[in-house]
């Protein structure tokens, strides 16, 4: 489904990384380990093109992403890939339900249909009593799983995570975690995660594991 050929990306006289290769599987669950400074976001961040590599190419299916002119690519990105963060960056002056719906208003949704998609998601994650809360008003939990529900907007192709439970207690980081697998099981849905939780890649298809900007090695765990 997506496939990373020859990735080469430096900054300043920097090399992060060092000449990936790697393919992503529809529906499954991909962690990506490794210390400090191993290159793991930078990879995520080319993988959602939310930055583009010195050299080599991103593919979804047949299309070299990387070809698209930036307004196409911004478009492409929004309608294509999701996003989570470590701490969440939900829009502190709106309601659960405005930031879940964004990306489809950004999009140029109907914004009653928009709201409707963003009801049901919270609904399935049990929100639906917090629905006009403001993020300071959630918990940091309820926070996390607002932005999971934001990533899934626009029905993405995948799901990039960049350690979606760093900042959860450990009961919230398990709940996230079943999270991911239960929308795996009930929409299909591709999830690529960078992570320091070994209990989450321990879960996970395949742990990719890097260091110093090369995949030193790929473990499955369950074939998709």
């Amino acid at each position: 489904m997506i496939a990373l050929r020859g990735i080469h990306k430096s900054f300043d006289r920097l090399e992060v990384i060092r000449g990936v290769d790697l393919d992503v599987n529809r529906g499954e669950v991909m962690s990506i380990v490794g210390p400090s400074g191993a290159g793991k976001t930078t990879l995520l961040q080319i993988m959602g093109t939310l930055d583009r590599p010195d050299s080599g190419t991103v593919s979804y299916g047949d299309e070299d992403v990387l070809g698209l002119s930036d307004r196409k690519l911004a478009h492409f990105r929004n309608g294509r890939i999701g996003f989570i963060f470590q701490f969440h960056q939900l829009l502190p002056e709106f309601s659960m339900i405005e930031n879940v719906a964004m990306p489809a208003l950004i999009g140029g949704n109907n914004r009653n249909e928009a709201f409707e998609r963003a009801s049901e998601l919270i609904a399935y994650l049990g929100l639906q009593d917090r629905t006009d809360h403001r993020p300071a008003q959630l918990s940091g939990g309820e926070r996390q799983r607002a932005a999971v529900a934001r990533a899934l907007m626009n029905r993405p192709d995948v799901v990039l995570a960049d350690e979606p439970s760093g900042s959860l207690d450990s009961h919230n980081r398990r709940e996230l975690h079943g999270l991911f697998f239960d929308l795996r099981r009930d929409f299909g849905q591709t999830f690529v995660i960078v992570t320091h939780d070994e209990s989450l890649a321990a879960d996970s298809d395949r742990v990719v594991h890097m260091t110093d900007g090369l995949i030193t090695e790929i473990t499955t765990n369950r074939k998709v």
